[in-house]
């Protein structure tokens, strides 16, 4: 590592309030996105970090993420085997959860 990232590194330790005020802006609202992923019917495993890995058992992930893309909203999907069905969405900001998922219940349709 460099200087300067040290340097950042240990400015970031300094600032334990705002490392937990932000983990927990992320997990409530991971918890409230994983409530809106079961209403739309997807399927996951449970989160423990800044993303949720969901598949959808009546459409296909890569579906999904090229309509997704289509609309600017962007996700991971990978064309792995065993994977390929799922997408990796990363927990944004609350408005921006909301255009996911006012543009996944449009796609599910």
């Amino acid at each position: 590592m460099n200087r300067p990232a040290i340097e950042l590194g240990a400015a970031a330790v300094k600032e334990d309030a705002y490392f937990k005020e932000c983990c927990g802006r992320i997990i409530a609202t991971r918890k409230r996105a994983e409530e809106r992923f079961r209403e739309l019917g997807f399927e996951f495993e449970p989160s423990a970090s800044n993303f949720v890995f969901v598949r959808h058992p009546k459409k296909a992930g890569r579906e999904i993420f090229e309509e997704l893309r289509a609309r600017h909203i962007y996700v991971r999907w990978f064309n792995k085997p065993r994977i390929d069905d799922h997408l990796r969405i990363t927990i944004g900001t609350d408005e921006q959860m909301e255009a996911l998922f006012e543009a996944l219940k449009d796609i599910l349709n």
